[in-house]
């Protein structure tokens, strides 16, 4: 697959757009022709596009800014997702039905989950973040530019559990919390001009499935997961290096296996019961969480069973068991210390059409009190870390290298 290395962004215009999307102002990051980031004007010759009214979504890779590290964007259609499985489905639960139809609007897709390379970056804001000389003057964080601002996850407390199945810079990150992928991905589009967040449960299933309708997105011939997934009967030694299996029709990699990944929605034991007969939006779609835990999370990980990769399989978060041995008070807001936490990561998604900033924080930021009440606790005890993704950042982050 082509990678449009034209359009990789160059890191002194990420630098100079940072605050584009933190201050609300949504308008992507720019190329040199004046296009949004990923849009060409003409058509392309060859390779993956989505053709929209500006023009043309290509694949495009972006650079980190201060860093070497790069993740690769995949223009997916817009289209209809029939999100949930269908009754006689082979090792389909109870949460995956009633079916419902969303309207999905075209997107980018990262071609990978996060990996350690990528997270570790947001890592190391934890140092940069405390160091108050760094965080003066403009840098400070106030009451005016607090909203403004992202968390950096603490010191992994139990890093040897973490790291147990290895931390090489391309293998998936796991055991965030929903709270810090979120964080992450407001931190990420602060350093790029560019709007990226979690994708919601019913655009994920739409992207896993790539048009498809059988179980997986090759078929629902189970013994063909191999080529396409790390799972429980291929790697027992944990997640593999991402992209090094087979990738879907859309060229997404890992959807199947591998790591679950976090998606926005909240899970409900009813599945989609609310959704109705009718045609939702995305928006529509979305069941915002109402508790402090149960989350979805999508795909299958490599300690999985077959069964449970397949397109339309769900999993609930349970913080109280993920974080059971975790000695803090009140409990880490960033990380999980429990299975299946390790099995855990995430991967990102940005809109052809950006969202507006009320929508936008919500992918961005807590959606409970009890959340909210746990980072601001942590902050105030000065066990969390509070900054802002201005343009120097990228100095800094070079320099933590």
């Amino acid at each position: 697959m082509r990678i449009r290395f034209d359009l990789i962004i160059a890191c002194n215009f990420a630098l100079a757009a940072a605050f584009s999307i933190i201050l609300g102002n949504v308008s992507n990051a720019e190329n040199p022709t004046g296009l949004a980031l990923g849009i060409e004007k003409s058509k392309p010759t060859s390779g993956p596009f989505v053709a929209i009214d500006e023009g043309f979504m290509v694949p495009y890779s972006v650079q980190i800014p201060g860093t070497t590290i790069a993740f690769e964007m995949i223009p997916i259609p817009g289209g209809t997702v029939k999100l949930g499985t269908p009754d006689d489905e082979a090792g389909r639960s109870d949460d995956e039905g009633p079916q419902a139809s969303v309207k999905i609007d075209p997107i980018w897709v990262c071609k990978t989950e996060l990996t350690w390379g990528e997270y570790k970056t947001y890592m190391g804001l934890y140092k940069i973040f405390k160091d108050s000389k760094k965080m003066s003057g403009t840098r400070k964080v106030s009451a005016k530019n607090r909203v403004d601002a992202i968390t950096a996850p603490t010191p992994l407390y139990m890093p040897t559990h973490t790291f147990e199945f290895g931390e090489d810079p391309q293998q998936p990150a796991v055991t965030m919390t929903q709270y810090a992928a979120k964080q992450y991905t407001k931190w990420i589009s602060g350093m790029t001009g560019a709007q990226y967040r979690l994708p919601t449960e019913a655009e994920w299933e739409y992207a896993a499935r790539a048009n498809t309708t059988s179980a997986y997105s090759f078929g629902n011939d189970a013994s063909q997961l191999e080529g396409y997934a790390h799972f429980d009967s291929n790697s027992p030694d944990g997640a593999a290096a991402v992209g090094s299996k087979k990738p879907n029709p859309f060229g997404l990699h890992d959807m199947h296996g591998n790591v679950w990944e976090w998606t926005v929605d909240g899970y409900s034991e009813k599945g989609f019961a609310n959704l109705g007969d009718d045609v939702k939006t995305m928006q529509e779609a979305i069941q915002w969480p109402t508790k402090a835990d149960s989350r979805v999370v999508r795909g299958g990980g490599w300690q999985d069973a077959a069964e449970r990769c397949r397109s339309g399989a769900r999993m609930s978060s349970q913080d109280e068991d993920w974080k059971g041995e975790d000695p803090n008070s009140p409990l880490s807001p960033w990380w999980y210390t429990t299975d299946p936490a390790r099995s855990v990561g995430m991967r990102l998604v940005r809109s052809a059409a950006p969202l507006s900033k009320e929508l936008i924080t919500k992918f961005w930021e807590y959606d409970h009190e009890d959340i909210g009440s746990d980072v601001e606790f942590r902050i105030q005890e000065g066990r969390g870390a509070l900054g802002l993704p201005t343009p120097e950042l990228a100095e800094d982050i070079k320099a933590n290298q």
